[in-house]
C-alpha cells in the first residue's frame, strides 16, 4: 500500500469517526432502526457521505472513543491528515474504492479502452518501454502471457463503465504493476482506488510473489 492510499484510508476513518461523534443521536438512530448490519451500513454511508472504511470504523467504534481526549486526537488526527492530502473525498468520490472492481482484460471486449491507452502513450502493453506495436499483435502477445501465468491484465470498472487498466507483468521474480487511468476519469480517485483494488487481485494470481506498483499516471 503506498504512502497515499494509507494517508487517504486513514483519513476516511478519522473524519468518519469526528462526523459520527457530531451527529451521534442520528447515528444511533440509523443503527437502531436498521434491520441487519448490511442495512446500518448503508443508512451510516448515507448519513455521514462516508466510504466503507468509515463505515466500518463507526460499527467497530468502542466507548471510550467518545471521549473529549479522544475527539482531540481525531481532529488532530484529521488536521495532519488533511495537511498531508490536499483532495477530499468529495473532490475524488472514487477514491473510497467502493464503486470500482477490476475484471480480467477481455481480447474482444476490451480492445478499444487499450487502443486509447495505447495511443496516448505510444509503448507497448508489456512494460518493457518499447514502441507500441501493432494492436492485434499486443493483444494476443499479451494473452499468451496471461495462459502462461507471466501475466495479468485488468479493467478497471466503474458501474460497467471502463475507466482503466491494470498491467501485472512478471519479471525478474517480481510483478511489475502499471495503472493507467482514462484521460476523462483522472482526478476522481481512481487511481488511489485501482491500487488498492490490484494489491489483492494480484496477491492471489501470483501469490508469495513481490509486487512493484507504479503510482497513476499518464505515462509509464
Amino acid at each position: 500500500m503506498t504512502d497515499v492510499d494509507q494517508a487517504t484510508t486513514r483519513r476516511d476513518i478519522t473524519d468518519a469517526l469526528l462526523k459520527a461523534f457530531e451527529r451521534r443521536h442520528e447515528v444511533l438512530d440509523a443503527i437502531f432502526d436498521a434491520d441487519d448490519r448490511e442495512s446500518a451500513a448503508d443508512a451510516i454511508a448515507t448519513l455521514l457521505d462516508t466510504s466503507r472504511h468509515g463505515v466500518d470504523a463507526v460499527l467497530h467504534m468502542s466507548l471510550d472513543q467518545l471521549t473529549k481526549d479522544s475527539r482531540r486526537k481525531n481532529q488532530a488526527a484529521l488536521d495532519d491528515l488533511n495537511s498531508e492530502i490536499t483532495f477530499t473525498l468529495a473532490e475524488r468520490p472514487a477514491s473510497s474504492g467502493d464503486t470500482l472492481d477490476l475484471r480480467p482484460f477481455s481480447a474482444e471486449d476490451d480492445a478499444d479502452i487499450f487502443a486509447e491507452r495505447t495511443a496516448e502513450q505510444g509503448v507497448a502493453g508489456d512494460g518493457s518501454g518499447a514502441p507500441a506495436g501493432e494492436l492485434g499483435e499486443e493483444i494476443s502477445a499479451a494473452s499468451d502471457r496471461v495462459d502462461a501465468e507471466d501475466a495479468v491484465w485488468l479493467v478497471a470498472v466503474d458501474d460497467d463503465e471502463k475507466v482503466g487498466i491494470v498491467f501485472g507483468e512478471l519479471t525478474d521474480g517480481a510483478v511489475d504493476v502499471r495503472i493507467w487511468i482514462r484521460p476523462d476519469s483522472r482526478k476522481k480517485g481512481y487511481g488511489v482506488s485501482a491500487l488498492r483494488r490490484s494489491r489483492t487481485e494480484l496477491a492471489a494470481y501470483f501469490p508469495g510473489v513481490p509486487l512493484t506498483i507504479r503510482a497513476p499516471g499518464a505515462t509509464a
